[in-house]
């Protein structure tokens, strides 16, 4: 018991330094670089194309780590690649703390496939927080295009985006499964 309540004291605290550089971040200097965003993500980060992910009220670690992502190639694609190249670490906090900074908007979603998606949604919980708001690393689902997430859970069945947990998680659904999830989150 005193080993599982100490790695608990080390996990809270090594996530609360995760994510000071970015609550120590410029909101003005991230609105400002923010402007090159804008053509695919919106303005203020409310994307209305469901090709590009609301950043509105996205959790800002998880921003900082696609960004690094996306620089490094860990994660592919070629606009975003490109775009992340030329960001410095601060330009990444800033524009984090910009994007989390919106208020969350909510994109949508079938209603009868949202209230089937709502009995499956709590295998998500556990990681993506209450009512899919994000919970630090793990991204905020509510509100995002559902058409974005069934992308993004298919990239993640089909081995072509890269993460154990969310790949192992995503081959236990069906096309069907990921329509109702995605149509319920988008529904938040």
């Amino acid at each position: 018991m005193n080993i599982l309540k100490q790695s608990m004291t080390v996990a809270l605290l090594a996530g609360c330094f995760l994510t000071l550089p970015v609550l120590a971040a410029d909101k003005a200097a991230g609105e400002q670089k923010s402007a090159t965003c804008a053509g695919c993500h919106g303005a203020g980060g409310k994307s209305s194309n469901a090709q590009f992910p609301i950043l509105a009220g996205q959790q800002p670690t998880y921003i900082v780590n696609q960004l690094k992502a996306f620089k490094s190639g860990n994660r592919h694609n070629s606009m975003m690649e490109g775009m992340a190249a030329s960001l410095s670490d601060d330009d990444m906090d800033n524009l984090a703390a910009y994007f989390s900074s919106q208020p969350a908007v909510k994109a949508g979603g079938d209603a009868a496939l949202a209230k089937a998606g709502q009995a499956k949604a709590a295998m998500c919980l556990g990681c993506h927080g209450e009512a899919g708001a994000g919970n630090g690393q793990f991204p905020r689902l509510a509100g995002q295009h559902p058409d974005y997430l069934v992308k993004q859970l298919a990239s993640f069945k089909d081995g072509a985006r890269k993460n154990g947990q969310m790949q192992g998680m995503a081959t236990t659904l069906s096309e069907e499964d990921m329509k109702v999830l995605a149509a319920y989150f988008g529904s938040l």
